[in-house]
């Protein structure tokens, strides 16, 4: 939400997500914790390492996509008999 909105402010991201004010607050302080965020007087912006760690995990994530995807069980026709 921060990458498509920035800077944005703790009001606007509860309102746009529904989630209480604190709850917000907590996630972007983790956030900033990792260097994913950083605060401004407009709110949240990104940071240099926004990009990269959001490349490297939806990489991380396509690979257990493909696992999963390697893991289904093929569907079996049912022969009548």
């Amino acid at each position: 939400m921060v990458i498509d909105s920035e800077p944005i402010g703790i009001v606007k991201m509860s309102n746009e997500t529904g989630y209480p004010h604190h709850k917000v607050r907590y996630s972007l302080r983790v956030l900033e914790e990792e260097s994913l965020i950083e605060p401004s007087s407009q709110g949240a912006i990104t940071t240099e390492r926004t990009a990269e760690f959001v490349d490297e995990l939806d990489e991380k994530l396509d690979g257990i996509v493909d696992k999963l995807d390697e893991m289904k069980i093929e569907e079996t026709v049912e022969v009548e008999g």
